[in-house]
């Protein structure tokens, strides 16, 4: 099992839709910077209702961190005849991003509560044992990376 982390803002409203079973399946696009700035792409799947209670809070836009499963990369030609590469992620936890823009739906309550950037900034480094030690660049995409 790979198991991700992603931090990034969705590129659309989630989708709902149900199987032949009826098993519900929502869907949603996450864009994500990579280590050279340019945008990851990744389609993020959530069987059933586990996070039914957040979706209505999640919009185009909305910053999110989303852990789950890796499936296997699948590669396909786009419509110039260039390579491009799907990643998708089952999610099994959704976090609300405390890295939102200021004054942003769907961003921290300290993100529209006129702190201070560096109090956000303190905040954020807090927040970030939980997600694992080594992995700061994931969530901190200006910081430099000791490598």
């Amino acid at each position: 099992m790979n198991q991700v982390t992603v931090a990034g803002h969705l590129a659309a409203d989630p989708e709902v839709r149900f199987t032949s079973s009826g098993q519900k399946v929502t869907t949603f696009r996450v864009g994500a910077r990579g280590r050279k700035g340019e945008t990851v792409w990744w389609r993020i799947t959530v069987w059933g209702e586990q996070f039914d209670k957040m979706m209505p809070y999640l919009k185009k836009g909305s910053p999110i961190i989303v852990i789950g499963e890796m499936s296997k990369p699948e590669i396909f030609t786009d419509r110039d005849g260039k390579p491009q590469v799907s990643l998708n992620l089952t999610a099994q936890q959704l976090l609300f991003s405390p890295f939102g823009k200021p004054g942003s739906e769907g961003g921290s309550a300290a993100a529209g509560s006129g702190e201070a950037p560096a109090a956000r900034h303190e905040m954020a480094h807090a927040a970030a044992p939980a997600f694992g030690q080594g992995h700061e660049d994931a969530f901190f995409p200006d910081a430099e990376i000791p490598f």
